[in-house]
């Protein structure tokens, strides 16, 4: 059994600004976001499909944006419904915190079809290329969620199982580092290799819808359920039901460019 080393949250404070560690996980995934796609700008099959720095600069801004704004919203809407009926105004309170990656993604995908539209490209073709970015943000995310002692695992007696502040006296799954493992780190290996050369239009997003739904179905076995939802229909949680969709549409991009030929 171990103790979770009870890091503080705030690195420093700058007057009336709190300078957090979750924080700075986005400020660490955006800045590889940008470095990565950079060196996915000089590939050849990325160039052949007309993508630029500036191209590329344009989306990750907005990118970012709908990450947070959807993540938000998200959150509010998937696993604060009656809070938010009672009050709305708790959809604009970032500070009681709250985010949900499905939020996040449908953001994100709002703002690749707006790019895609506006620069004569497709959808899927901008998702392709935005897909192997988004995998070490979200590593650095579930870090984030681990210094903040939060999103903690369910009861365990496994060697490394932890002991968290606000968890209780029982040692509990670190299934922040899980996530951080199999979500962000293995899925950005998978994708990074997977994209190297030229593959059929929609496949990488294929794969990365695969990777996360699959690896965040796995981990919320080991994750302790949110208190005020609990486990819902057939014992899956919110998450797992979340995850269900993108496998289903991950598995049909992979197979719709056979699917497609064979007609």
């Amino acid at each position: 059994m171990i103790q979770h080393p009870k890091i503080d949250p705030i690195i420093f404070s700058l007057g009336p600004f709190d300078i957090r560690w979750y924080g700075l996980m986005y400020l660490v995934g955006l800045a590889f976001a940008y470095w990565w796609g950079k060196r996915q700008c000089q590939m050849p099959h990325y160039k052949a499909q007309g993508w630029s720095q500036e191209k590329f600069s344009d989306l990750l801004f907005y990118g970012f944006l709908g990450v947070v704004i959807g993540g938000r919203v998200g959150y509010v809407l998937f696993y604060q419904w009656q809070r938010f009926l009672a009050d709305p105004l708790y959809l604009f309170d970032f500070t009681s915190g709250g985010m949900s990656f499905h939020g996040g993604l449908l953001g994100v995908i709002l703002v690749l079809w707006l790019h895609a539209k506006r620069n004569q490209m497709s959808l899927l073709q901008v998702g392709d290329f935005i897909a192997p970015l988004a995998p070490v943000g979200l590593a650095a995310g579930r870090i984030g969620n681990f210094i903040n002692g939060e999103l903690w695992g369910r009861p365990t007696d496994v060697p490394w199982g932890m002991v968290f502040e606000y968890g209780g006296p029982l040692a509990r799954h670190p299934s922040q580092l899980y996530q951080a493992a199999l979500e962000g780190i293995l899925l950005f290996i998978v994708l990074a290799i997977y994209s190297r050369k030229p593959r059929p239009v929609g496949t990488i997003g294929g794969v990365f819808m695969i990777g996360y739904g699959l690896a965040r179905f796995v981990v919320e076995y080991f994750r302790e359920p949110d208190a005020h939802l609990g486990p819902l229909a057939l014992g899956l949680s919110m998450g797992q039901w979340l995850s269900l969709p993108m496998i289903a549409l991950g598995l049909w991009l992979l197979l719709r460019p056979r699917l497609v030929a064979a007609k």
